[in-house]
């Protein structure tokens, strides 16, 4: 099989794998993100293979849509890659990929893996969830989850641990300070930080809107 043949594969099995998922997390994100990643990838060196196969796979098996079981989404991404007889080098950095790069796992100081894919399919993945897009998803999984718009009375957490984090019920705006507006300083890339301004500016602007209209102040 070529490299492009395993792409087109991989990208129909993503497809089908995510046909019924959350907005926000579905076949249309799992695309964007793909398509940062490409662009990222132009200006480092990296391998873009495993750069495109962690992309494609990397939502394959969300955890919060899995009762939290963080291992479902590498080892389904593992077994499909192996059926595809996809080098046992590559699979295991794809997979590495996938159960390191989530904002969830920043909260873990001493993460055992990185390497410069990782770096450009978490900057690509981050992208998705700032700017325009991030807010229609942040509140599409908000209303997923029947969570308020925002409370007054409730702070956001601005100290939690990677459970507390994981187990976080709080209004949709609270999402924007104790994630959202963290990840500009968390890009890894040129390409990445130089996007991710644009977007964060984006967000604040819309967070000024979203209180004058809360407030009837416009």
């Amino acid at each position: 099989m070529t490299k492009n043949q395993l792409i087109e594969t991989t990208i129909a099995f993503v497809k089908q794998e995510l046909h019924n998922a959350e907005g926000g997390h579905d076949w249309f994100h799992t695309q964007r993100v793909y398509n940062n990643a490409k662009l990222i990838s132009k200006s480092e060196d990296v391998d873009v293979t495993v750069v495109s196969l962690a992309a494609l796979l990397h939502d394959i098996a969300d955890s919060k849509f899995h009762n939290g079981d963080e291992t479902i989404g590498p080892r389904k991404a593992s077994e499909f890659l192996l059926k595809q007889n996809v080098d046992s080098i590559i699979i295991e950095h794809v997979t590495n990929i996938i159960e390191h790069m989530s904002f969830k796992n920043s909260f873990d100081l001493n993460t055992s893996f990185i390497s410069k894919e990782m770096e450009v399919v978490q900057d690509a993945d981050r992208l998705d969830a700032i700017g325009a897009i991030g807010i229609a998803r942040c509140f599409n999984y908000g209303g997923f989850k029947n969570r308020a718009l925002y409370h007054p009375d409730i702070a956001p957490n601005l100290n939690m641990t990677k459970e507390e984090y994981k187990l976080a019920k709080a209004p949709t705006i609270n999402h924007f300070y104790e994630k959202l507006l963290l990840l500009k300083d968390q890009m890894n890339t040129k390409t990445g930080k130089r996007i991710a301004a644009s977007r964060h500016k984006y967000m604040e602007d819309f967070l000024d809107q979203f209180y004058a209209e809360w407030n009837g102040e416009k």
